[in-house]
């Protein structure tokens, strides 16, 4: 059975980090979407960007099993307070089956959502609040 990435002129093969690339970026695009990945993950991502001349990891919190015809996506994220996280979870599974197969012609056989926090804007004031004092006098 032929499909567009296998032809009778050749095959194309997707990379497992194109597919999960494309699936990171797509889950940040819906709101109520905090961060992916989980707290360690997440802490070693923070790091990376700092150092000069580091870059964001857009999979950071997606892995991915990527076969010739089709894709299966597991992701990690922290969702924003309030946010139902049912509404999320559909608003996230549409846009990365969406983007993927655009991009890609893979069939996105499933997207598993996995919710490891809620963020609080309270959260991000206590962190900066003690970032904010001196350590040393």
């Amino acid at each position: 059975m032929l499909s567009p990435l296998v032809t009778d002129q050749g095959r194309t093969t997707i990379a497992d980090t194109v597919v999960a690339k494309i699936a990171g970026i797509a889950a940040r695009e819906v709101s109520g979407v905090h961060a992916l990945g989980g707290g360690a993950a997440r802490a070693v991502g923070a790091i990376r960007e700092r150092i000069p001349g580091g870059r964001t990891n857009q999979s950071l919190g997606v892995s991915v099993e990527v076969g010739e015809r089709q894709a299966a996506v597991d992701l990690q994220l922290v969702a924003e307070y309030g946010v139902s996280i049912a509404d999320l979870a559909q608003g996230i599974r549409r846009n990365v089956i969406s983007s993927i197969e655009r991009m890609t012609s893979l069939e996105v056989t499933e997207v598993n959502i996995d919710v490891q926090d809620v963020f609080l804007e309270s959260d991000d004031q206590d962190q900066q609040d003690q970032q904010a004092e001196p350590r040393v006098q």
